[in-house]
Protein backbone atom coordinates (compact mmCIF):
# COMPACT_ATOMS: atom_id res chain seq x y z
CA UNK A 1 0.00 0.00 0.00
CA UNK A 2 1.51 3.75 -1.06
CA UNK A 3 1.11 6.22 1.08
CA UNK A 4 0.27 9.56 0.26
CA UNK A 5 2.61 11.58 0.07
CA UNK A 6 4.51 8.88 -2.16
CA UNK A 7 1.20 8.85 -3.87
CA UNK A 8 1.74 12.91 -4.52
CA UNK A 9 5.34 12.97 -5.06
CA UNK A 10 4.71 10.66 -7.78
CA UNK A 11 2.14 12.71 -9.36
CA UNK A 12 3.94 15.62 -9.13
CA UNK A 13 7.33 14.50 -10.33
CA UNK A 14 6.02 12.47 -13.06
CA UNK A 15 4.28 14.94 -16.09
CA UNK A 16 3.01 12.16 -18.06
CA UNK A 17 1.22 11.01 -14.82
CA UNK A 18 0.35 14.68 -13.64
CA UNK A 19 -1.40 15.65 -17.43
CA UNK A 20 -3.79 12.15 -16.84
CA UNK A 21 -4.74 13.61 -13.31
CA UNK A 22 -5.15 16.80 -13.65
CA UNK A 23 -6.89 17.29 -17.12
CA UNK A 24 -6.17 21.60 -16.66
CA UNK A 25 -2.79 22.78 -17.00
CA UNK A 26 -3.58 25.97 -14.96
CA UNK A 27 -4.41 23.12 -12.01
CA UNK A 28 -1.55 20.69 -12.60
CA UNK A 29 0.56 23.63 -12.00
CA UNK A 30 -0.57 24.80 -9.38
CA UNK A 31 -1.06 21.52 -7.61
CA UNK A 32 2.45 21.34 -7.84
CA UNK A 33 3.80 24.56 -6.67
CA UNK A 34 1.72 23.89 -3.82
CA UNK A 35 2.76 20.12 -3.11
CA UNK A 36 6.47 21.57 -3.04
CA UNK A 37 6.20 24.52 -1.15
CA UNK A 38 4.92 22.38 1.78
CA UNK A 39 7.70 21.65 3.97
CA UNK A 40 8.09 18.33 5.30
CA UNK A 41 7.88 18.05 9.03
CA UNK A 42 10.59 15.41 9.39
CA UNK A 43 13.27 17.95 7.79
CA UNK A 44 12.69 20.60 10.63
CA UNK A 45 13.10 19.79 14.72
CA UNK A 46 11.23 20.76 17.04
CA UNK A 47 13.58 23.23 18.30
CA UNK A 48 14.29 24.73 14.69
CA UNK A 49 10.37 25.02 14.33
CA UNK A 50 9.95 26.87 17.63
CA UNK A 51 12.43 29.68 16.79
CA UNK A 52 11.28 29.75 13.43
CA UNK A 53 8.10 30.81 15.19
CA UNK A 54 9.86 33.52 17.38
CA UNK A 55 11.06 34.95 14.83
CA UNK A 56 8.08 35.52 12.85
CA UNK A 57 5.88 36.92 15.94
CA UNK A 58 8.90 39.55 16.15
CA UNK A 59 7.81 41.57 12.68
CA UNK A 60 4.04 40.02 12.22
CA UNK A 61 1.79 43.15 13.10
CA UNK A 62 -0.28 43.61 15.70
CA UNK A 63 -3.97 43.52 15.25
CA UNK A 64 -5.30 47.18 16.05
CA UNK A 65 -8.47 45.45 17.79
CA UNK A 66 -11.26 47.11 19.39
CA UNK A 67 -9.60 50.65 18.26
CA UNK A 68 -10.42 49.93 14.45
CA UNK A 69 -14.21 49.42 15.26
CA UNK A 70 -16.75 52.53 15.38
CA UNK A 71 -18.59 52.42 18.92
CA UNK A 72 -22.07 51.04 18.33
CA UNK A 73 -25.40 50.12 20.86
CA UNK A 74 -24.79 46.55 19.89
CA UNK A 75 -21.46 45.79 21.55
CA UNK A 76 -21.95 48.74 24.27
CA UNK A 77 -25.10 46.77 25.36
CA UNK A 78 -23.33 43.20 24.99
CA UNK A 79 -20.27 44.04 27.35
CA UNK A 80 -22.78 45.68 29.90
CA UNK A 81 -24.83 42.63 29.71
CA UNK A 82 -21.62 40.69 30.75
CA UNK A 83 -20.78 43.21 33.59
CA UNK A 84 -24.07 43.73 35.15
CA UNK A 85 -24.59 39.95 35.15
CA UNK A 86 -20.78 39.38 37.13
CA UNK A 87 -21.94 42.19 39.59
CA UNK A 88 -25.58 40.72 40.30
CA UNK A 89 -24.54 37.27 40.52
CA UNK A 90 -21.13 38.39 42.95
CA UNK A 91 -23.40 40.75 45.32
CA UNK A 92 -25.57 37.86 45.98
CA UNK A 93 -22.97 35.44 46.56
CA UNK A 94 -21.13 38.26 48.30
CA UNK A 95 -24.75 38.76 50.49
CA UNK A 96 -25.16 34.84 50.94
CA UNK A 97 -21.47 34.90 52.19
CA UNK A 98 -21.91 37.84 54.47
CA UNK A 99 -24.94 36.09 56.13
CA UNK A 100 -23.13 32.92 56.29
CA UNK A 101 -20.24 34.34 58.25
CA UNK A 102 -21.68 37.42 60.00
CA UNK A 103 -22.03 34.90 62.97
CA UNK A 104 -18.68 33.37 62.96
CA UNK A 105 -17.11 37.13 63.38
CA UNK A 106 -19.89 37.93 66.10
CA UNK A 107 -21.57 40.66 63.80
CA UNK A 108 -25.28 40.11 63.05
CA UNK A 109 -26.70 40.27 59.44
CA UNK A 110 -30.37 39.17 59.25
CA UNK A 111 -33.21 40.97 58.09
CA UNK A 112 -33.97 43.34 61.46
CA UNK A 113 -30.49 44.55 61.26
CA UNK A 114 -30.58 45.46 57.43
CA UNK A 115 -34.05 47.16 58.26
CA UNK A 116 -32.68 49.54 61.31
CA UNK A 117 -29.53 50.14 59.47
CA UNK A 118 -31.39 51.47 56.23
CA UNK A 119 -33.70 53.35 57.83
CA UNK A 120 -31.11 55.20 60.75
CA UNK A 121 -29.66 56.26 56.52
CA UNK A 122 -30.25 59.56 55.34
CA UNK A 123 -32.72 59.69 52.78
CA UNK A 124 -29.97 61.11 49.32
CA UNK A 125 -28.04 58.02 50.93
CA UNK A 126 -31.11 55.54 50.89
CA UNK A 127 -32.02 56.39 47.01
CA UNK A 128 -28.08 56.38 45.68
CA UNK A 129 -27.85 53.06 47.37
CA UNK A 130 -31.40 52.06 45.96
CA UNK A 131 -30.59 53.27 42.39
CA UNK A 132 -27.07 51.48 42.25
CA UNK A 133 -28.86 47.69 43.29
CA UNK A 134 -31.67 48.61 40.97
CA UNK A 135 -29.86 49.44 38.13
CA UNK A 136 -27.72 46.62 36.93
CA UNK A 137 -30.57 44.24 38.06
CA UNK A 138 -33.19 45.95 35.76
CA UNK A 139 -30.73 46.34 32.65
CA UNK A 140 -29.64 42.67 33.42
CA UNK A 141 -33.45 41.52 33.80
CA UNK A 142 -34.41 43.38 30.54
CA UNK A 143 -31.54 42.29 28.13
CA UNK A 144 -31.95 38.87 29.05
CA UNK A 145 -35.74 38.86 28.28
CA UNK A 146 -34.49 41.14 24.58
CA UNK A 147 -32.02 37.56 24.21
CA UNK A 148 -34.32 34.93 24.94
CA UNK A 149 -36.81 37.10 22.17
CA UNK A 150 -33.64 36.38 19.49
CA UNK A 151 -33.05 32.84 21.14
CA UNK A 152 -37.46 32.60 19.73
CA UNK A 153 -35.86 33.84 16.23
CA UNK A 154 -37.98 37.40 16.96
CA UNK A 155 -36.55 40.79 16.52
CA UNK A 156 -33.21 39.57 14.55
CA UNK A 157 -32.76 41.79 12.02
CA UNK A 158 -30.76 45.18 12.58
CA UNK A 159 -33.28 47.70 12.89
CA UNK A 160 -35.16 45.58 15.43
CA UNK A 161 -32.25 44.78 17.20
CA UNK A 162 -31.36 48.62 17.88
CA UNK A 163 -35.32 49.44 18.40
CA UNK A 164 -34.82 46.54 21.01
CA UNK A 165 -31.65 48.12 22.45
CA UNK A 166 -33.23 51.92 22.85
CA UNK A 167 -35.91 49.94 24.59
CA UNK A 168 -33.88 48.10 27.35
CA UNK A 169 -32.08 51.21 27.61
CA UNK A 170 -35.80 53.04 28.53
CA UNK A 171 -36.52 50.45 30.62
CA UNK A 172 -33.90 50.63 32.47
CA UNK A 173 -33.79 54.34 33.26
CA UNK A 174 -37.57 54.14 34.00
CA UNK A 175 -37.91 50.79 36.02
CA UNK A 176 -34.27 51.80 37.71
CA UNK A 177 -35.88 55.21 38.83
CA UNK A 178 -39.09 53.19 40.07
CA UNK A 179 -37.15 51.22 41.96
CA UNK A 180 -35.44 54.12 43.75
CA UNK A 181 -38.15 55.68 44.61
CA UNK A 182 -40.49 53.15 46.29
Amino acid sequence: MLSTQSVLRNITHNPAVRSVVFKNAAVSSMAVRRFNATPCAREQSPAAESELLRQQRKVRPVSPHLTIYQPQITWYLSAAHRVTGCAVGGAVYLGALAYLAAPTVGMTFDSATLVSTVAAAPVAVKVLAKTTVAFPFVFHCLNGIRHLVWDAGKCIDIKKVYTTGYAVLGGTLAGSLYLASL
